[in-house]
């Protein structure tokens, strides 16, 4: 059993090397049905990652048409080494950056608390994550609200980790970070997560006791 799953893995693994190739031949050939497959197949995950990022959807729509149309500029430099999302996710990242730095605002590096220890804050898991916890479809649009509410530097490597399942190595590729800081902002931002969650739902609770209260009233 334990030798026909490593054998799956081995295969999954050439396959996904096999594609990466692929996608590397297509973009040196600046092939235009590979991109609109490309852009068909990655298009919500990377306006998600640049929505978390920024905040702001409008930002987010302008940077996520730059990072395709750098994606069709530089499309030789991707080797397919690595996986394609990890690339692509870097440049969305890159370009946010940059953006930032044009309206002198702090980098995703300098927007975080202050002192940040980079030595990972573990966290006992003895279930589920609280990310895992609230991610049901009914928690969505809370769960997001929080988010945003997070550093950004939480906030990003929190996407790539449980939204775009990238590996805590390939998050710290994507970020240049040191794979001790990656882990770090994952176990700190989770760690901040659940309890804001809980103060959004009894603010939300609280709201509307006060509604059924002032309705009763009327009545």
């Amino acid at each position: 059993m334990h030798s026909a799953a490593i054998a799956i893995s081995v295969e999954q693994a050439e396959q996904g090397q096999r594609e990466n190739a692929a996608i590397a031949h297509g973009l040196k050939r600046q092939d235009p049905e590979l991109l609109d497959h490309l852009i068909e197949l990655y298009q919500h995950r990377l306006l998600r990652y640049l929505l978390f990022l920024t905040g702001k959807r409008e930002v987010a729509e302008d940077l996520f048409q730059e990072t395709w149309m750098r994606v069709l500029l530089r499309g030789t430099q991707y080797n397919g080494k690595a996986r394609f999302d990890t690339w692509l996710f870097t440049i969305a990242r890159n370009l946010v950056i940059d953006l930032s730095r044009k309206r002198t605002m702090a980098s995703l590096d300098e927007m975080r608390e202050g002192g940040e220890d980079e030595r990972p804050f573990e966290i006992a898991q003895d279930g589920p994550s609280p990310l895992e916890q609230f991610e049901g479809r009914e928690d969505a649009a809370e769960l997001a609200t929080v988010m945003l509410t997070l550093e950004p530097s939480y906030r990003e490597v929190l996407t790539l980790r449980f939204h775009e399942e990238l590996s805590l190595e390939e998050i710290a590729i994507v970020t240049r970070a040191p794979l001790s800081t990656v882990k770090s902002r994952l176990y700190r931002g989770l760690a901040s997560l659940k309890p804001r969650l809980l103060h959004l739902r009894e603010q939300r609770n609280s709201e509307d006791h006060r509604h059924v209260h002032r309705s009763e009233v009327r009545s």
